[in-house]
């Protein structure tokens, strides 16, 4: 009876895996690997010589130094900003707290193209920091660096911080009662049980400083360049193929590195730590010292979140001819540049309307994979979940240029369709979706379902009635990721987004590549819209957010 219902159990398991597993073949696997062999096998013969040559090259060693470099500075810059702000979150009660939190994470869910924006309107032409004891910010490396501390501050601040908050300070205050110094306690007591939330933060921000695109495109130019970055223009300005392939190899095995290595220190993290309720542990500073580090905490925040935003706002109403709308009516018609073929206010709908349609794919892709992960068992569940995390180890920018040249002919014949940008979209959207959703399955007594089972219940009313009840609100918070993420996909809707059909990023990046003062303002205006929208979802995912995930990322 047992071997039957295990039996039952895999079928309706592998059941649920196959439309995940055709839409990630079809759709990812197959334009990758159409890349790669177009790179590396370009006459039907295999010629992976062409590796060594390739990454023997100086200007790609450049690239490689420089996107390593990068990213290392950017992770150590990014902890050295943020670890006092976990302190701080974790810690201290003081008024507008969870404003404030909620603010600091705006910036993790805006597009990458909109961060670059933002900070090109603080140090570039004519911002308010455009230069610095004689250093011209804008054509230097540390806007690169700045905007990625920007982008990754909430990454500390969710995964430090909230671990920091449900550690139990009573176990420091031991310490110190058997003798210890304030620092002596911290080093022995609270450092070691930090180290797995910290090691995973930072793999975290050096996984998306690494394989970063839009920062660098926006802010780099053609003085800076990514991995991410050169397999852009490898593809779309000299179409070196095989250039492009060996780079995504390379980006692809760095990442699947950092994963693995992520995935082991949130094992530790997940198994190895006592943890109280958070709300016991914080308490108002006390004493000079606290205070202190509380206002430069809200300095640090001021200067580095929300002056980038809001300098972005005024540039956006500050026109030749003072504060108004001009920017924004601009939107609504046609400039004779040609940067467009239509207006560019007509990319607000575009990016809505594909986030929706990308929204629901990846729902229902993420949604059917994460049910076929409830149970862990296997070697074939282990690879399946690998197979979901793949879209965040690989260049968007390949999988977009990969549409281009596989879903070109029938059965799949999609260059001229509209669906192409949100199934690009949803590619990054179901990993998201996944990972939300599986703990909250996870959690739900097999035992209800097994009853519902006795009782008469098809497996699908089994789960109307059982599970979509207690994960609802994951999977109203799992759509809302998926839907910001969807919003601000850039890397592959450059390739495969219409000229008459931008969305938001496409169009911003178009905007600022053209010169002119005109160009300039719509780009700021378009960005803040897009920054509205943006946070007005996270907005509501703070809301829909439960105690039990207000302490994760």
């Amino acid at each position: 009876m047992r071997g039957r219902g295990d039996l039952k159990g895999s079928a309706t398991r592998l059941g649920l895996m196959a439309l995940p597993v055709a839409f990630f073949g079809v759709f990812f696997a197959w334009p990758v690997v159409s890349i790669v062999d177009r790179g590396l096998r370009p006459d039907g013969v295999w010629r992976f010589g062409r590796i060594g040559e390739t990454l023997s090259r100086p200007d790609v060693l450049d690239v490689l130094g420089f996107t390593v470099w990068q990213a290392l500075a950017s992770t150590g810059l990014t902890l050295l900003v943020a670890l006092p702000g976990a302190y701080v979150f974790a810690r201290f009660d003081f008024p507008g707290k969870g404003v404030l939190r909620a603010v600091v994470t705006v910036p993790f869910v805006l597009p990458t193209v909109l961060v670059g924006t933002a900070f090109l309107a603080v140090v570039g032409r004519g911002g308010l920091t455009d230069e610095l004891w004689g250093l011209r910010l804008d054509t230097s490396v540390w806007a690169i660096l700045l905007a990625h501390v920007f982008f990754n501050y909430a990454v500390v601040i969710r995964t430090v911080g909230g671990l920091w908050s449900q550690l139990d300070p009573r176990q420091e205050e031991a310490a110190r009662v058997l003798g210890a110094s304030r620092w002596t306690a911290w080093r022995t007591v609270t450092l070691p049980a930090l180290v797995p939330a910290v090691s995973a933060a930072a793999l975290m921000v050096f996984l998306f400083t690494f394989t970063s695109f839009g920062v660098v495109q926006i802010l780099g130019g053609d003085a800076y360049s990514t991995l991410e970055a050169e397999i852009y223009r490898q593809t779309a300005r000299l179409l070196d193929l095989r250039t492009a392939a060996v780079l995504t190899l390379v980006q692809f095995a760095a990442v699947g590195a950092i994963l693995a290595v992520h995935a082991r220190t949130v094992r530790r993290r997940e198994t190895a730590l006592r943890l109280v309720p958070p709300e016991t542990t914080a308490r108002r500073p006390r004493g000079i010292g606290q205070w202190a580090l509380l206002a430069g905490v809200l300095v640090s925040v001021a200067l580095l979140i929300l002056l980038p935003l809001g300098v972005l706002v005024e540039r956006s109403f500050a026109g030749p001819h003072g504060y108004g709308l001009g920017y924004y009516r601009a939107l609504g018609s046609l400039d004779e540049s040609g940067t467009f073929l239509v207006p560019p206010l007509e990319a607000i709908g575009n990016s809505l309307r594909y986030a929706v349609a990308a929204t629901a794919i990846a729902v229902l892709i993420g949604g059917l994979a994460a049910a076929a992960l409830t149970r862990r068992a296997g070697r074939l569940v282990r690879g399946f979940d690998a197979l979901l995390m793949l879209p965040l180890g690989v260049s968007a920018v390949t999988v977009g240029f990969g549409f281009l040249i596989t879903l070109d002919e029938p059965p799949f014949d999609l260059r001229a369709s509209w669906i192409l940008v949100p199934l690009a979209q949803a590619l990054v959207g179901v990993p998201f979706v996944v990972r939300t959703m599986l703990p909250v399955l996870r959690a739900v007594d097999e035992r209800l379902r097994e009853a519902a089972a006795v009782l008469g219940a098809s497996p699908w009313r089994a789960w109307r009635e059982v599970d979509l009840p207690l994960v609802r609100r994951a999977l109203l918070i799992a759509a809302g990721f998926a839907f910001a993420v969807s919003l601000g996909e850039f890397g592959a809707t450059v390739f495969i987004a219409r000229p008459d059909s931008p969305t938001l990023p496409v169009a911003v990046a178009r905007l600022l590549g053209r010169p002119g003062e005109l160009n300039y303002g719509q780009a700021m205006a378009l960005s803040t819209i897009l920054m509205v929208v943006c946070a007005v979802s996270l907005l509501l995912l703070e809301r829909l957010r439960t105690e039990r995930t207000s302490g994760e990322f």
